[in-house]
């Protein structure tokens, strides 16, 4: 089984430390109210201008602050503190507050990148000192303006978002658990019921899926978020009747590595991620599985292939390179 080293999480900063500071190119989600709106991304965002778009900078600062507390030693951990204590201070987090104050920011990143955000703070309050921990403190305002968007957001949402594109309520969610059970339980139950209730009573997926864009596994995305928020007998009478064939590898579009005809097409690209997000859906979902049931053996499996069919690939076009690093690293970690 491939797993995190040392020598792949250096392989891994060294690339984000490549991105989050590159400005161009660049893909905003910016609309304008005026023609003073008009300004590039680093005016607009003093720390997340980097990484082709928002979402990809924020991943990119996770990946570092996980890397970097996971290797204390790592090679570039005086790097990576010293970008965090430049880019991470009151005015910058302010600057991106204040553009999400505007009016014409209410669905800025809704819900990828807030999702996003919220994982990044909770990566950084695991960190016990230095500039993470400074970091945890500083960026945490910013953290509580978007739980305050999911708060208000959910209970307007009646319906799921099912895709495996960056609208999934599933990997939204999921990501931002991880905030929300130490930081605000509130918010944590919220999510944890609106899971529930558009979830809960899912049967027999067909699994459809891959569609050319997608970088994550709408069926296995939305397993894995039942499972963060669920107990684990729960989970596995609920998983038992979501894919009651699992056991035979089927659907078998889950259990096989999607092929990436064009890695220098940025939507293309997204098969690489689809592969490693199945891949940490996979491992999540065999861990909370009992031993003895045969899916578990057939999705550590699964997770290994879709792994293998695309580690070679996290660097060598910046259409990908700006980004699966990260979701190679949730794969791996998993």
């Amino acid at each position: 089984m491939t797993t995190l080293t040392k020598d792949i999480a250096e392989k891994f900063a060294a690339l984000a430390l490549a991105h989050v500071g590159r400005e161009y190119p660049n893909k905003l989600d910016h609309v304008m109210a005026d023609a003073t709106e008009v300004q590039g991304p680093r005016a607009l965002h003093p720390i997340f201008f980097g990484s082709y778009d928002w979402h990809s900078c924020v991943h990119g600062y996770w990946l570092l602050a996980r890397v970097m507390r996971r290797y204390p030693d790592l090679e570039q951990a005086r790097e990576i503190a010293a970008l965090f204590d430049e880019r991470i201070n009151a005015a910058n987090v302010a600057a991106e507050c204040a553009y999400l104050e505007r009016p014409a920011s209410r669905g800025f990143e809704r819900p990828y990148g807030w999702g996003w955000l919220l994982a990044l703070q909770a990566e950084l309050e695991q960190h016990t000192d230095g500039a993470g921990a400074r970091a945890a403190e500083t960026l945490r305002p910013l953290a509580e303006m978007f739980a305050a968007r999911f708060r208000a957001f959910l209970p307007l949402c009646d319906y799921p978002i099912r895709t495996g594109v960056h609208s999934s309520m599933a990997f939204a969610l999921r990501l931002s658990a991880d905030y929300a059970e130490p930081n605000d339980g509130e918010l944590f139950a919220l999510m944890r019921d609106k899971v529930f209730a558009w979830f809960g009573e899912d049967r027999g997926a067909q699994a459809w899926e891959p569609s050319q864009d997608d970088f994550l596994s709408p069926t296995l995305m939305e397993a894995e978020c039942m499972r963060r928020f669920m107990a684990p007998a729960a989970f596995r009478a609920w998983f038992a009747d979501f894919l009651p064939n699992a056991h035979d590898a089927a659907p078998a579009s889950l259990f096989t590595p999607a092929r990436v005809s064009d890695r220098t097409d940025g939507k293309i690209a997204h098969l690489d991620g689809l592969n490693f997000s199945r891949a940490w859906c996979w491992r999540s979902i065999a861990r909370a599985l009992d031993e003895r049931d045969p899916v578990a053996l057939r999705g550590r499996t699964a997770a290994d292939a879709h792994i293998n069919a695309s580690l070679a690939h996290v660097a060598g076009d910046y259409m990908g390179e700006h980004w699966l690093a990260t979701f190679a690293l949730l794969a791996l970690e998993a």
